[in-house]
């Protein structure tokens, strides 16, 4: 039972609220992996058999990190947590670490983080935020070539998602910000949520292919349209 005394606000965030940073984004023209196929950088598959190739592909990613700042939207969210006199619950499908830099504290990175590392031998995971090789053993069991992004690649499952369907049971308005509607499990989580009687509510550039699913969609800029959000909630 919900004890907020406000309603419970679960979010999903995608690669367009981290675009206006300068991160760029999978699907657009011009994005990350329009020099880069899945096949080759994105996948078990293809960590076994070229690692070098998909350590360089994360390896330059993670080092733009520090060249990148949280926008407006990502400091709205923050605020928002802070503010808000009920839950507030971002799941995210970025792998940056924007939110966090920006101050928000209940995230769930549901398809892992650049600045952490996993170990394939013994599961150990570790924040990490140097280059990754064949070479560097674990820090916990000291085996090395087998330290991966702790990312979750295509053809694996997206992390805590008992947690997140939960969530979705149990909040009271969801609100998908900046993503394509076209990445499942979280193409699925709008209806999950209506099914449980929340609002939804959807903050994008464009339409998408799940604009349909949602009471209300509100177009424009995420570091333009998630602020004046913010104000309208915690204005009551």
């Amino acid at each position: 039972m919900n004890t907020s005394p406000k309603p419970t606000i679960l979010i999903l965030t995608g690669a367009g609220i981290s675009a206006e940073s300068g991160i760029d984004t999978f699907r657009d023209e011009g994005g990350l992996w329009e020099n880069h196929p899945i096949e080759e950088v994105a996948t078990p598959e293809a960590f076994a058999r070229n690692p070098d190739k998909v350590h360089d592909f994360y390896n330059l990613r993670r080092a733009g990190l520090p060249t990148v700042e949280p926008n407006a939207a990502h400091l709205a969210l923050a605020r928002l947590e802070r503010e808000y006199a009920g839950e507030v619950l971002i799941v995210t499908q970025n792998v940056d670490n924007l939110h966090e830099r920006a101050g928000s504290k209940n995230l769930i990175h549901m398809h892992g983080e650049l600045a952490r590392a996993l170990c394939s031998y013994c599961g150990a995971r570790h924040d990490w935020l140097d280059d990754l090789d064949v070479d560097v053993p674990c820090p916990a069991c000291s085996r090395a070539g087998g330290m991966r992004p702790d990312v979750v690649w295509f053809g694996e499952y997206p992390y805590q998602m008992e947690r997140i369907w939960d969530a979705l049971a149990a909040c009271e308005l969801f609100v998908s910000i900046g993503t394509s509607g076209n990445v499942y499990p979280a193409a699925q989580f709008v209806q999950q949520a209506a099914r449980s009687g929340a609002k939804t509510l959807e903050l994008n550039l464009e339409a998408t292919p799940g604009t349909s699913d949602f009471d209300r969609s509100v177009r424009g800029k995420a570091g333009d349209i998630v602020p004046a959000w913010v104000d309208e909630i915690l204005a009551g």
